[in-house]
């Protein structure tokens, strides 16, 4: 497979991950997500962000986060975030010191 195929479609697979988060699986929680696999929503768009950056685009985390939310993050948390038990926002600390502070 020639490199700009692979390019194109690791972009399909992206964009769908991003439908099934944003459109299909909106009653997935942020913090159920971090907790299980490590990542989210938030950790997506950092990724565009810092891919962005690399290439010489800036753009901030909101800029990021509305990009990949198609929406502010007030209006997802309006619409889609529900508030989370003290247990998951324990895990939810060490999930985060293992997976992105540690990580960067």
């Amino acid at each position: 497979m020639d490199k700009q195929t692979e390019i194109e479609l690791q972009a399909a697979a992206f964009r769908r991950l991003q439908k099934h988060l944003m459109e299909d699986r909106t009653d997935v929680q942020n913090i159920d997500m971090m907790n299980l696999a490590g990542f989210c929503r938030n950790c997506l768009s950092r990724w565009y962000q810092e891919a962005a950056n690399e290439k010489g685009i800036e753009i901030g985390k909101d800029e990021a986060r509305q990009i990949f939310y198609g929406m502010t993050m007030d209006e997802w948390k309006a619409n889609y975030q529900t508030e989370a038990s003290p247990d998951k926002q324990a895990a939810f600390k060490v999930a985060f010191e293992e997976n992105v502070t540690k990580r960067g």
